[in-house]
């Protein structure tokens, strides 16, 4: 029988399945997963009702009240009180003032020239601290980080950390034992045939030995953030680099810094926005009337007149005008480094 006379076997369609309407839905993915439309997108997930998830995370609603409590407490309810500033406010009184003044207080203080002295001040010392502060961790951060020596590594690491946990108080009592007349420092400028220098009294000297301090205090714990930063960059970015012949100079200005950047820029615009609030503890404990030229800040200013002179009304309104630098200068820098770096806040 030839090939030709050998009758052909058709294969029949299989009927179609139509699914009903309870029929659960087939995925074209393995897993389980959700089929997604046309465009590549998934449709979105069902809302979980809030009691449901209430009930479900109920641990960590509970663990959120104790700080949500603290920041109502003690960050939003006093605000309140910045009424006084346009309100004469007397001890013993309401607390929110006895009688409406207007703009008084705030037409006293932009007259008085101990407050652009003190403003200036402030403007000069929180800008020293911004300046030398924020860079020096990210240069200690870049020097831990071609440390191989893992040994040597944690002691530079605990040692610089040290100073961080020193109260303000040490801090302030080893600097005055250091730069005393008969101090360290001035025992060491005597051995090689100097004077004595009185660091403590002389305004000139007053912003090196507060630059200086703090410095020595937050270089150490600075250093942690960028250092958790370095490790998310991405390591096949160095093996390109060294393939195309860059040293480690290259290395770290091309792939380290930018893969560190927005760390760098978050911090730089909280430190912006914190630039007028200089440390008032460390202030007060240093200085004194003879450095009071070049040591006296706003917050030392507000103490005198607020606590002391019991002029609260005048110490809310010099608070509040801060209060209002600092978010203009928090905003317009945030503006700036999402215009120029495309990294920001919010």
């Amino acid at each position: 029988m030839s090939a030709a006379s050998v009758p052909s076997r058709t294969r029949t369609a299989e009927p179609a399945v139509i699914p009903g309407p309870n029929a659960p839905a087939r995925s074209s993915h393995t897993g389980g997963r959700a089929s997604s439309d046309r465009r590549g997108r998934r449709p979105p997930s069902p809302k979980v009702p809030w009691r449901k998830a209430l009930r479900r995370d109920w641990a960590l609603y509970v663990m959120a009240l104790v700080p949500v409590a603290f920041l109502l407490l003690f960050r939003y309810v006093p605000m309140l009180g910045n009424v006084i500033a346009f309100r004469r406010f007397r001890p013993g009184g309401s607390i929110f003032g006895d009688e409406w003044v207007g703009l008084r207080y705030v037409e006293m203080f932009v007259s008085d020239p101990n407050f652009w002295m003190v403003f200036r001040n402030t403007a000069i010392l929180g800008f020293l601290t911004l300046l030398v502060c924020f860079p020096l961790p990210i240069v200690l951060a870049l020097m831990l980080n071609e440390v191989r020596t893992r040994a040597f590594k944690r002691t530079v690491q605990s040692i610089s950390y040290l100073p961080h946990f020193l109260s303000v108080v040490i801090v302030v009592g080893m600097a005055m034992q250091l730069l005393s007349l008969q101090g360290t420092v001035n025992q060491v400028i005597e051995s090689f045939g100097g004077e004595a220098v009185a660091f403590l009294q002389r305004a000139e000297w007053f912003r090196t030995v507060y630059v200086g301090s703090e410095v020595w205090q937050t270089l150490g714990w600075g250093t942690i953030l960028y250092l958790a930063a370095l490790t998310t960059v991405d390591a096949s970015l160095y093996e390109a680099a060294r393939i195309d012949g860059a040293n480690r100079w290259r290395q770290t200005w091309h792939v380290t810094l930018p893969g560190i950047r927005p760390t760098m820029v978050t911090l730089l615009i909280l430190n912006i926005g914190l630039f007028l609030n200089v440390g008032f503890e460390k202030v007060l404990l240093l200085y004194n009337p003879l450095t009071y030229s070049t040591a006296d800040v706003i917050s030392t200013y507000l103490y005198r007149v607020g606590l002391v002179a019991n002029n609260f009304s005048y110490a809310t309104a010099i608070g509040l005008f801060q209060a209002v630098i600092g978010l203009a200068m928090i905003l317009a820098a945030n503006l700036v480094s999402r215009r120029a770096v495309g990294a920001s806040l919010w």
